[in-house]
């Protein structure tokens, strides 16, 4: 989707969500370099999405749960540090997140008619009114 035009984009997020009830965006360059353009057109379209970074959240995406981006760029350090100490990158070990965020943007999800359980609020990292 990268470089995709924006009229595209729309038809493509139309028919690709026609009859779906919900939406999960896994971790992907494409959907994060057009993040506003995607959450827009999705709540135009009155579609639960739940992302896999803060960032779609703050552009008026409903939730979104993932690894930490922090904990991400600790993981490729210590891969890093390991191989320029002479470690062959076939001897590390499969590293996997362990830290993990959930965020809820409220507005969003009144605007779409989502009532969020109040277990769900009190579990986020982080809730946008």
């Amino acid at each position: 989707m990268v470089g995709t035009p924006p009229a595209a984009l729309a038809a493509k997020v139309a028919t690709t969500t026609a009859g779906v009830e919900a939406l999960p965006v896994g971790p992907d360059i494409s959907f994060t370099s057009r993040r506003v353009q995607l959450v827009t057109l999705v709540v135009q379209h009155m579609l639960p999405v739940i992302y896999f970074g803060r960032e779609f959240v703050e552009a008026s995406g409903i939730m979104s749960y993932g690894t930490s981006i922090t904990e991400q760029h600790r993981q490729v350090d210590i891969y890093t540090s390991s191989i320029l100490k002479g470690k062959s990158p076939g001897d590390l070990p499969v590293l996997y997140g362990s830290k993990f965020k959930f965020f809820i943007n409220l507005q969003t999800a009144r605007s779409l008619g989502v009532t969020v359980p109040p277990a769900l609020l009190a579990i986020a990292n982080e809730v946008i009114e």
